[in-house]
């Protein structure tokens, strides 16, 4: 989930959100959360296909969702060492290799053109660098490779959006680096990725989408 700079010290320690890696935890077993997203996840997750890398894993959340039949591995990338310790313990759930990575999105220690597909759920509102994480799923993805999406965005309407902006300084404080206010799909779009698929799955304050892309060749 949280995704910061890999580069400086204070940058390190900026990645460690214990409290609200508890807290995630804590909300996402609760019954209203999981009965709205586990369909997502599973839905989106379940298109992923090949070598997969899947970016902010968080805690783990997505792995018994990638299906065998159409998966030949799962490498799991999360730079929170908190949230890397919840998903450590969901290994066991995957029915697929997954293999866990502490690692930031701005510096993905992958070579060129080494994955397939791409899963990435709930992540970019936190990411430091949107643009740079975006330039390196493009760099580790083959061309033409699948990135599948699911996230929260800025609001539509203008009033939603000013409150959104409002609020930035305390989302990014107390929950994990958030920007509940960024415009994600027309970020990917301007780093040269080609939008095939997008639904809008909830509004208000609170907008989530789902999109699948595709990797300039």
């Amino acid at each position: 989930m949280s995704q910061s700079s890999p580069s400086g010290e204070k940058d390190r320690s900026s990645l460690h959100h214990p409290r609200f890696a508890a807290f995630y935890e804590w909300m996402t077993q609760l019954g209203s959360s999981r009965r709205f997203t586990d369909p997502l996840r599973q839905e989106l997750v379940g298109q992923a296909t090949g070598v997969v890398l899947e970016i902010g894993a968080g805690n783990g959340l997505n792995f018994p969702f990638y299906d065998p039949a159409r998966c030949e591995r799962v490498e799991a990338t999360e730079p929170d060492p908190a949230m890397l310790r919840y998903a450590r313990q969901r290994l066991n759930q995957a029915r697929v290799p997954v293999q866990l990575t502490a690692a930031s999105i701005e510096a993905l220690p992958f070579a060129d053109h080494t994955f397939d597909s791409v899963v990435v759920t709930l992540v970019f509102c936190s990411v430091a660098d949107p643009v740079q994480g975006f330039h390196e799923i493009k760099r580790v993805l083959k061309p033409g490779g699948i990135l599948l999406m699911l996230e929260h965005v800025r609001a539509q309407g203008a009033v939603s959006a000013g409150i959104q902006n409002a609020l930035v300084p305390v989302t990014t404080r107390l929950a994990g680096n958030c920007h509940w206010n960024r415009d994600t799909a027309q970020l990917l779009t301007q780093t040269g990725f080609h939008i095939t698929q997008q639904r809008q799955l909830a509004g208000g304050l609170q907008p989530v989408i789902s999109l699948q892309a595709i990797a300039p060749a």
